[in-house]
């Protein structure tokens, strides 16, 4: 059975960047834009996984982006 992979973006308005929480061995992406993080995950990801996991082929992995507006309302 494979693993199910996944990335998790969570946004740290106090540190104004896109945080992953991720089970791919090794991956820690920080970015200040959601598509900067995505194409970090992209680039990283396939070697991490090669190297850190010894998986080859076509992998799936699953992509969720957390985060929140605080918007003053007149």
């Amino acid at each position: 059975m494979r693993t199910a992979y996944h990335v998790d973006a969570e946004w740290d308005a106090e540190a104004g960047v896109w945080v992953s929480s991720s089970n791919i061995p090794g991956l820690v992406v920080e970015a200040e834009t959601l598509p900067e993080f995505v194409e970090l995950v992209q680039a990283l990801a396939p070697e991490l996984l090669a190297d850190n996991a010894g998986v080859h082929g076509k992998v799936r992995i699953s992509f969720k982006a957390n985060g929140a507006l605080d918007l003053a309302v007149a």
